[in-house]
């Protein structure tokens, strides 16, 4: 079965990041991201994967709620964004 594209605030959920981290990782295209009519959707392994090359393969996991979730430090991926930015 393909996987499903999920939202951008699923995205920022399975990342435990903040929705505007990933507006950030979109603006720096450092995540692949489809948009259509104007609103961006994901396919979270394409995300894991391109996020383990920019942390140099690894990902630091955790079990949380019966999943398996990867964790990022957003900070380690040099990020340069302001809050108040908007994608």
């Amino acid at each position: 079965m393909d996987e499903k594209f999920v939202p951008i605030e699923d995205i920022a959920e399975h990342f435990a990041v903040s929705v505007s981290t990933v507006r950030a990782w979109i603006r720096q295209d450092l995540i692949p991201a489809l948009k259509i009519g104007g609103v961006y959707r994901f396919k979270i392994s394409d995300v894991e994967r391109t996020l383990r090359e920019l942390n140099g393969g690894d990902l630091p996991v955790e079990e949380k709620d019966g999943s398996i979730r990867v964790k990022v430090d957003p900070h380690q991926l040099a990020l340069d964004f302001s809050p108040e930015d908007d994608v």
